[in-house]
């Protein structure tokens, strides 16, 4: 798998940390928050981040708004693919608010700038057809374009509606759903999908798409046509933000998968992915080599050599 696209918000993530509990506060009370800071975020660069950390090039898909061009130049020196995210002069990117809690709960806001022009983006008009492309949360009309387009086209697609399952109807989930390869949730917008849907982890399995949810601390699950996979967190150093970690665990099973890399082995690098996004503030600021890596996963898991194909690949996939 050659040429990934990767389709979502592009944002500017304003991070702030709450020094108490959500839950021991109602909706009126006043929730102070502390240690704000600004940092590069977006479903789609944070999953095109992790992957190029491995040495994948998957480009991003997306429009921003004329404060972007400091963004893009740190994504281009990280090796992200950005000739597809179109600048839009008349607006701001888009912004995402979280304030995390001390049991990492977190309350968000988000405000979509530049991105509710990316439906004007067509895969159609891009300059290659790709391999596989990603619908992650997106403009809401982006998103069901997206699915319509992929379907048209016969393009295999990764469909990950996660917090825009609120905005989206039955139908207009089940359509993405029904064509997708593959999927990812968290636990809870599984819980959402099921309620709106009806379907179990089994039933979407047994559509031909391959299921992962992810359960936080608990680890994740594979679900596929004729398997069931159970795969742990990689224990972290420290936790100092959960943002992310979602995005960052879908880079690194990407990029394992590009490289036809068993199922297991494309969950636990996800799961380490996930580890060093939450071991930093904000979404795009963990590093490593490739080598650095794989020493880190043979530390709790064993790949029985196949991480080494990662050092032989960079820039494929």
């Amino acid at each position: 798998m050659q040429d990934i696209i990767i389709s979502g918000s592009i944002a500017y993530d304003h991070v702030m940390s709450f020094p108490g509990y959500f839950k021991t506060h109602s909706l009126t009370d006043n929730l102070d928050s502390y240690d704000v800071s600004i940092h590069q975020g977006g479903t789609a660069p944070n999953i095109a981040f992790s992957h190029a950390m491995l040495g994948g090039n998957a480009s991003v898909l997306g429009t921003v708004g004329r404060d972007f061009k400091p963004y893009r130049v740190s994504l281009d020196e990280a090796g992200v693919n950005t000739s597809n995210i179109i600048e839009i002069q008349d607006d701001l990117t888009a912004s995402f608010y979280v304030t995390t809690d001390l049991d990492n709960s977190q309350i968000t806001f988000f405000y979509p700038g530049a991105m509710s022009y990316s439906s004007k983006l067509k895969i159609k008009d891009l300059t290659t057809k790709p391999d596989l492309v990603v619908i992650s949360p997106d403009d809401p009309v982006t998103m069901k374009m997206r699915v319509r387009e992929c379907q048209s086209l016969r393009i295999p697609y990764f469909y990950d509606p996660s917090q825009d399952i609120v905005r989206l109807n039955s139908d207009e989930i089940y359509q993405g759903v029904s064509g997708s390869k593959f999927m990812m949730l968290n636990s809870y917008e599984f819980s959402l999908l099921n309620d709106k849907l009806g379907m179990s982890e089994r039933d979407i399995a047994d559509l031909g798409t391959l299921l992962v949810v992810t359960n936080g601390k608990h680890g994740l699950s594979i679900w596929s046509s004729d398997n069931h996979l159970k795969i742990p967190v990689y224990p972290a150093d420290i936790v100092r933000d959960p943002t992310g970690a979602g995005d960052a665990f879908r880079g690194g099973f990407l990029r394992a998968y590009a490289l036809d890399m068993p199922l297991e082995l494309c969950g636990k690098v996800g799961a380490l992915c996930a580890t060093y996004c939450v071991e930093n503030v904000g979404t795009q600021n963990h590093s490593y080599t490739v080598s650095e890596f794989i020493d880190r996963f043979r530390v709790c898991f064993d790949d029985a050599g196949q991480l080494d194909a990662l050092l032989n690949n960079n820039s494929t996939g």
